[in-house]
């Protein structure tokens, strides 16, 4: 009887306010042990090794996945904000769209419409058709997966941006280009940094050698940038637009990388198939 009295008396008291209690009634009071600093630090050196490791699935690609998809997703948001409250970026979109349309060379106009239409939407569904073909020749099948949603998936969200914003484009008494279709984003900013994108990424993962890849990744650059050139200077979109289109594609492009980066590191790490 004494000991059932001393457990209900420990039971209403709390097991804290007891220091007669037994033991197993009194344990939550107990100091928890402090990890040693030193272990801490290991364990934080650990998760940085891990997360910037080429092998892990949950490695070097998730963490620049990630931080890419951070900085292009921050830039789109950022880009779009100040289009939608007029802010001083529409100032200047006007006025570069002024000076381009009164300083066009015909020449110069020649060459930025054979850019601009070899990468509509009809050029870029033939490029990526035929790297499709390249990829399923070369049973790359990751990359074909890769591809196969990373540009159409990026072309219809870039079609649903223009519905979200529907901002006219840029008009002139004399212009250069015409179009009736929404302006802000880009889609031929965008559709280029996908195809291109993909491309140069697949072309990096196969070749070894630094400068080759710091080639590769440049010519990708100047691509993308020729093609955003042409159409801020056909008078065609906002030097916003192709900013924005380009951000927007960037960062679903990061997206589609780093999920079928981090499936194929999975398989791999749990049965070492590639």
């Amino acid at each position: 009887m004494r000991t059932i009295s001393t457990v209900r008396t420990a039971l209403e008291r709390g097991p804290c306010e007891n220091t007669h209690a037994p033991q197993s009634l009194i344990h939550p009071c107990r100091k928890q042990r402090r990890i040693p600093l030193n272990h801490r630090l290991a364990l934080f050196k650990g998760f940085i090794k891990a997360r910037l490791s080429p092998e892990s699935y949950l490695g070097l690609h998730l963490t620049l996945g990630v931080l890419t998809l951070i900085g292009a997703a921050w830039l789109f948001g950022s880009i779009a904000e100040d289009v939608v409250t007029k802010d001083e970026i529409t100032i200047l979109d006007v006025q570069i769209a002024n000076w381009f349309n009164a300083h066009a060379v015909p020449q110069l106009t020649t060459v930025m419409l054979a850019v601009t239409h070899m990468h509509g939407v009809a050029g870029i569904s033939i490029a990526t058709f035929l790297f499709a073909l390249y990829l399923a020749r070369k049973k790359s099948w990751y990359w074909l997966l890769a591809l196969a949603i990373t540009v159409p998936g990026g072309m219809l969200l870039n079609t649903a941006m223009k519905f979200a914003f529907h901002r006219a484009r840029p008009s002139f008494d004399n212009p250069l280009l015409t179009l009736a279709t929404y302006s802000f984003p880009s889609g031929h900013a965008a559709g280029t940094t996908l195809f291109y994108g993909i491309l140069a990424a697949y072309l990096v993962a196969r070749i070894r050698s630094w400068h080759a890849r710091s080639a590769i990744v440049v010519c990708a650059v100047l691509l993308v940038a020729a093609v955003a050139f042409s159409r801020v200077y056909l008078g065609v979109h906002y030097l916003s637009d192709v900013l924005a289109g380009c951000a927007e594609a960037i960062a679903w492009l990061a997206i589609c990388l780093t999920a079928v980066g981090g499936m194929r590191h999975r398989r791999i790490a749990r049965y070492g198939l590639r």
